[in-house]
């Protein structure tokens, strides 16, 4: 009696360490599930050793919450899942297969001489796991896991029928596979992908699911009742358990349902909500909260590690992207383990496009609530991206229309004027710049360095890009090679959100200098001019 206890138990700890050691090993999404698996080893464990001293009564009570915890076990591991992403057709169908097991039970195996030593309730509750542990198989045939798990379930039937017939060691040895298969199954690396975050697939609803849900659920009061017009209700246990198990499927069917419903009505307010910020949103800035916003409205609260907008990003410096055609988004490791970082590349919605200017929005939290919410950031960073793109248009027209504006104003001044962009290029030019290079036009992708004579270029760049207004003193150089001394006087009106550029004013001083002088750069050669000594002192006087 002792050993055949302590049998069971050192069986039982085997099992509940090797899950515990491969829960900390493997890292699953959510551990929930095995550790459900633990305590039902555990339940088990304690019923065995009970039976093996005789209490009968304590037994069985360890025997109904070990089944109650698998139960619950093999739920958890069917939800949010990628191998079953919807249960909801699993959940009907083993809400029929239980009604439809009893049925069986009582009216078919009955009438025929019931075995009264084999638990009809246990047999109809292995049932219903081994269709659960099928199902996960079915879903990915090679995850070694799900097969371990269902070899587990099968020895849980085969111990429940063969050794109340025929008690002895080979029956026995049923449960020792339980035991050993559902071990292992933690201990296997496939054990993760079983509870690996996916997509919720929501299904249609459709009237005879419901129908099937509603007949499932009045299979057991429908027995109940013709046993009670028969005169004596002799299956009123296995009809009990059968009647709970089917109404707390019901019950989670219905609770998937209210869920999902829930989950696409919030979605659905944060996206029209983020959608009206967005169509409000004046700058970047505006931009940038509103999709912060957006991802706390959508997202559970304490799930979010960083949200980072990086609107103007080259294809150099965005994040890793898989080998393959463009995604959509893809999915980047975190420093913790739990967590994961989702990058959704700014693609206007609807058309599919990427900015020319790039962009990606990048989000880093918890991977379970970024794998539910997956759907709607891929949304949200078209909708920004819509954002971002509609305010650089019309900052563009706005610049657009204030170059128009000067060009008709200052169209007949004799100042020298230009505006450039960061860059250096010439976004306009007055009148009288293109004059005095004899253009009608300068080309569209000039710079103000292809304007300058060489030896200032570097000069006038290191003056225009530090932040700031100035004046420079240089020199034009014409198509044929003549030059013109300037004062080059720059405003600094890159931050403007109109302008966004340097505003360039020149001043011809070439008048204010002997004629050698107006060709400064030029190759001196013999006897060295008295004016040499004058121009000297003048440019270390800056003219």
């Amino acid at each position: 009696m002792f050993w055949g206890a302590l049998e069971w138990i050192l069986l039982g700890a085997g099992g509940v360490g090797a899950i515990v050691y491969g829960v900390r090993r493997h890292r699953p999404a959510r551990k929930a599930p095995w550790w459900l698996l633990a305590g039902s080893l555990a339940a088990l464990a304690a019923g065995d050793a009970s039976y093996a001293y005789r209490q009968m009564g304590l037994a069985d009570t360890f025997y109904l919450i070990m089944f109650g915890l698998t139960a619950l076990c093999l739920l958890q591991f069917t939800r949010g899942g990628p191998l079953l992403g919807d249960r909801v057709r699993l959940i009907d169908l083993l809400a029929l297969g239980c009604s439809t097991l009893l049925i069986v039970w009582v009216f078919v195996i009955g009438t025929d001489g019931r075995v009264d030593m084999v638990s009809p309730a246990d047999v109809i509750g292995d049932l219903l796991l081994i269709g659960v542990a099928g199902r996960l198989v079915a879903a990915e045939r090679r995850n070694v896991a799900a097969w371990l798990l269902l070899a587990g379930a099968l020895g849980l039937l085969a111990g429940d029928v063969g050794y109340p017939l025929a008690r002895g060691p080979l029956t026995e040895s049923a449960y020792v596979v339980l035991y050993t298969c559902w071990g292992l199954a933690a201990l296997h690396p496939s054990m993760a992908r079983l509870t690996e975050p996916a997509p919720n697939r929501h299904s249609p609803w459709k009237v005879r699911w419901a129908v099937l849900l509603a007949v499932s659920a009045a299979g057991p009061p429908t027995v109940l009742l013709i046993e009670a017009l028969r005169g004596e209700v002799e299956d009123g246990l296995v009809i009990a358990v059968t009647g709970v198990l089917t109404l707390l499927l019901t019950i989670t069917r219905l609770a998937d349902s209210i869920r999902q419903h829930s989950q696409a009505l919030t979605r659905e307010h944060g996206l029209r909500t983020a959608t009206a910020a967005l169509v409000a949103a004046a700058d970047r800035p505006a931009v940038d909260a509103a999709v912060r916003a957006a991802v706390a409205q959508l997202l559970p609260p304490h799930s979010v590690r960083r949200v980072s907008l990086a609107e103007e990003l080259s294809p150099t410096e965005l994040p890793p992207t898989p080998v393959g055609p463009a995604a959509r988004s893809w999915w980047l490791k975190a420093a913790d383990p739990d967590d994961r970082t989702l990058v959704c590349p700014l693609r206007p919605e609807p058309l599919d496009v990427a900015r020319p200017s790039g962009g990606v929005l990048i989000i880093t939290g918890r991977r379970e609530a970024l794998v539910a919410g997956h759907d709607a950031l891929e949304v949200l960073a078209g909708q920004a991206a819509l954002a971002l793109d509609r305010i650089s248009l019309v900052e563009a027209v706005g610049r657009r229309d204030s170059d128009l504006y000067l060009r008709a104003v200052i169209r007949n001044t004799a100042d020298l004027m230009a505006v450039i962009d960061a860059d250096q290029r010439i976004r306009y030019a007055s009148p009288a710049l293109r004059d005095l290079f004899g253009q009608d036009e300068l080309p569209p992708l000039a710079t103000l360095d292809e304007l300058l004579h060489p030896d200032d270029r570097a000069t006038v760049r290191d003056a225009l890009r530090s932040r700031g207004d100035g004046t420079v003193h240089c020199s034009l150089q014409r198509a044929d090679l003549t030059q013109v001394l300037i004062e080059l006087t720059y405003r600094d009106l890159r931050e403007d959100r109109l302008v966004q550029g340097l505003v360039v004013t020149m001043r011809d001083i070439s008048r204010n200098h002997d004629s050698a002088e107006r060709h400064p750069h030029a190759e001196q050669g013999g006897e060295m001019p008295a004016w040499v000594n004058r121009r000297s002192a003048q440019q270390r006087f800056r003219y």
